[in-house]
């Protein structure tokens, strides 16, 4: 290349400038690379603080990616859509709220729902999930994205999840250490408790309930620890959107008392955490007021008071404190103690007691008794038992759900009780309350995951620093020539301990493979969770088929359209509660009972019709000017989430408000049962006849009789339903969802 270059060279014509300033360059070239190297040296070479920052920071936006494109398995597998039931309200009322604004959706009278009641809207939500949206939304189209609000109710969940990362890592930053902030972050991403309710497509309250839950403990903390009066307003505002999105706030608003009350009697009052809990309380009091759903339950409520008797303590501890001040006589001051504490406690006692016996404290709700008694539900509010998220857990629950942190939670509450602080204590308090609601009901296992993960992170932190401090420990030569009987003992310990120190290393290195071992199973179990259990939307239910190929069964929306496009505007459908979302959010048609669960009664009237005789069922639909029937059936595809596996639910909480429908009737011999063994009041009812009308004639399974059930795995007992009152409508591809008519009555003359 040299000679070639030189040859070249050599053929120019020779210019003296170009010659002159070929010599330039080839002086100044050398020195201009040679300096722009030193200069991208020097600004490379960061300290070793700033060396750890840029990592962290690395590692954190790593995280929150990940958190966002885990939950995305249900868009790439089926398609961008609304998940599960109580979405489609949310998703229904979000698409209001852009279309005609805040002060139409604050008014709302929706009068396709609970027909004839109807619903307020403003009045009976939490808003903050709709407003959030919106508020997403509206930004997005002033950045000129031409996005529609469906795809950003779908992928809100994903987004605050990714949130909650951060408030995670700055929440065990300030429990522990950073490192314990980076591991907390990281697992919470990927917890499959977590995940369950925000994945994309779960356009519902937990969503962004878990980052604001989070974010308000954190704050709460935060100024406890500093005393500083912005934290403490931050911990409100945080607070109030807590309450705007959730009613799981009750919770909050019980545990930061229980918190403050611990510390009091622990000893550990300050001026900080009487700064920080007034503020917290008295201004996230009135904000919370603002929403119109929880009004002055604040100050009325039996489930609030435990708040404000705290509050009142801690008066009497800053009054106390002041007055301890100013007496020098320390007799004096017990004894002043003992009077204006049993005073206190006196008057307090008596003002909870008049309150609750004149009406304005109202007592405790339904769903409050169910937490602190798992039997309470079934016994007296059989609607609420109803629910499967409302079951007590079991344990492969929770291993399906935290894997090797239902083993790190205990190591990480040692290493709290270990090194207490206010902040430790805090989240002792929140693991150990939040794992027995999780306990008493499945549903609360999310609230529990941001603790657990918390809790977690501190064990691994700690164990892997204690590890490989191990590791980096260097051998120290000891120096002999000493004749002192003292210095010479001193260096045979020594010599031990060096003697030791290799196996020491070792066993620290095998007990860190093993902890990368288990956290890399910890990664595995979460990714095949997510992708496998919780990103299948409910409405498009998905099977192996024999050749382990996947069958999707989409007929829910086949239904929904065929009631958009082939019935009246104004017609009304009766169906059982949990679909009531749905039909009106996909459907746009009325219905007569839906999600909300507000009137019990109601409810019961549809469970009485379901249950009842055809002609008796006949009278109490031409009382509600119901039109069409829609049930879900799986007796041919073995979809067992159908109807007639929640009859019983019917039954019960028809028979709550109807003594007429009585359990015992459906039963034989206590066994709940649909083939020849059935009752005739099972085999006649409403419910029975609509689901298997023509299932007499279907073969559903090779080497099996006609009518053949399998979601039930039995024969039915009556093949031959003949129907009076209603005709069938519709019926979906896999026979999922049917839909009857209901006829008119016949002509008087």
């Amino acid at each position: 290349m040299a000679t070639k270059i030189d040859a070249m060279n050599a053929v120019k014509p020779l210019d003296p400038k170009s010659s002159s300033s070929s010599k330039m360059s080839s002086i100044k070239v050398p020195d201009l690379l040679s300096s722009t190297s030193n200069f991208s040296l020097k600004t490379l070479k960061l300290k070793t603080k700033q060396q750890e920052l840029l990592i962290r920071v690395t590692i954190l936006c790593l995280v929150y990616i990940l958190a966002f494109i885990t939950r995305l398995f249900s868009v790439l597998r089926y398609e961008s859509m609304i998940h599960e039931f109580d979405p489609y309200f949310n998703y229904r009322t979000t698409l209001f709220l852009t279309e005609k604004g805040f002060y139409e959706f604050w008014n709302w009278f929706d009068s396709e729902s609970w027909y004839p009641l109807g619903r307020i809207i403003g009045g009976t939500l939490y808003p903050g999930l709709m407003v959030t949206a919106a508020l997403i939304y509206w930004t997005l189209r002033i950045l000129r994205f031409a996005v529609h609000i469906r795809e950003v109710c779908v992928l809100t969940a994903p987004f605050f999840a990714s949130n909650t990362t951060i408030v995670a890592y700055f929440f065990g930053k300030e429990i522990w250490d950073s490192g314990a902030g980076i591991v907390a972050a990281a697992l919470i991403a990927i917890c499959p408790g977590y995940i369950s309710r925000s994945v994309a497509g779960s356009y519902d309250n937990e969503g962004v309930a878990i980052f604001a839950l989070l974010l308000t403990f954190y704050l709460f903390v935060k100024a406890v620890k500093s005393g500083s009066l912005a934290w403490a307003l931050a911990s409100a505002f945080g607070y109030f959107y807590m309450v705007s999105a959730w009613g799981g706030y009750v919770f909050i608003i019980n545990l930061i008392p229980l918190y403050v009350l611990v510390l009091l009697i622990t000893g550990r009052y300050s001026l900080r955490l009487y700064v920080a809990y007034n503020c917290m309380y008295v201004l996230g009091m009135l904000l919370a007021m603002q929403i119109r759903f929880v009004g002055f339950q604040h100050v009325q409520s039996g489930e609030h008071m435990a708040a404000m008797g705290v509050f009142f303590l801690i008066q009497v501890f800053y009054f106390l404190d002041w007055v301890k001040h100013l007496l020098s006589d320390t007799k004096l001051f017990q004894t002043f103690l003992r009077i204006t504490v049993t005073s206190a406690v006196s008057l307090g006692v008596i003002a909870l007691g008049v309150g609750s016996a004149s009406g304005y404290i109202s007592p405790w709700t339904g769903r409050f008794y169910s937490l602190l008694d798992p039997t309470y539900a079934k016994d007296h509010i059989p609607i609420i038992a109803s629910v499967s998220e409302h079951q007590p857990t079991a344990w492969s629950s929770f291993m399906f759900d935290f894997h090797i942190l239902l083993f790190l939670f205990p190591a990480g509450l040692y290493f709290c009780f270990k090194r207490l602080s206010d902040a430790t204590i805090f989240i002792v308090m929140y693991g150990l309350t939040s794992m027995y609601f999780a306990g008493v009901m499945v549903r609360l296992i999310l609230v529990a995951t941001p603790a657990v993960c918390l809790v977690s992170a501190v064990a691994v932190s700690a164990t892997i620093k204690n590890l490989t401090s191990l590791l980096k420990y260097k051998n120290k030569t000891i120096h002999s020539g000493s004749t002192k009987g003292s210095v010479g003992s001193k260096a045979s310990s020594k010599a031990m301990q060096d003697q030791s120190l290799p196996f020491q290393k070792n066993a620290a290195i095998a007990l860190l493979v093993g902890a990368f071992y288990l956290l890399s199973r910890y990664v595995t179990h979460c990714t095949w969770v997510t992708s496998e259990a919780y990103s299948s939307p409910s409405i498009v239910l998905a099977a192996r088929g024999a050749y382990g190929n996947r069958v999707i069964f989409d007929d829910y929306r086949e239904a929904y359209f065929w009631l958009r496009q082939n019935t009246p505007s104004d017609a009304k459908v009766m169906s059982w509660w949990d679909y009531g979302y749905q039909i009106t959010a996909m459907g746009n048609r009325t219905v007569i009972v839906d999600n909300n669960t507000w009137n019990n009664t109601h409810i019961a009237t549809v469970g009485r019709a379901m249950a009842s005789y055809e002609d008796e069922a006949y009278e109490i639909m031409r009382s509600l000017d119901v039109d069409y029937v829609l049930v879900v059936f799986g007796g041919v595809t073995g979809y067992s989430s159908d109807d007639i596996n929640k009859f019983l639910w019917m039954v019960r909480i028809g028979g709550g408000v109807f003594p007429v429908i009585k359990e015992p009737d459906y039963l034989f011999n206590g066994e709940y049962r649909v083939d020849k063994g059935a009752t005739p009041k099972m085999l006649n009812c409403l419910m029975y006849k609509l689901c298997y009308y023509r299932f007499g004639e279907l073969r559903t399974e090779y080497g099996k009789p006609p009518g053949y059930d399998r979601a039930r795995g039995v024969e039915i007992g009556n093949k031959d339903v003949k129907l009076e009152y209603l005709e069938e409508a519709f019926t979906t591809s896999n026979w999922i969802v049917r839909i009857y008519k209901v006829k008119p009555p016949n002509n008087r003359w």
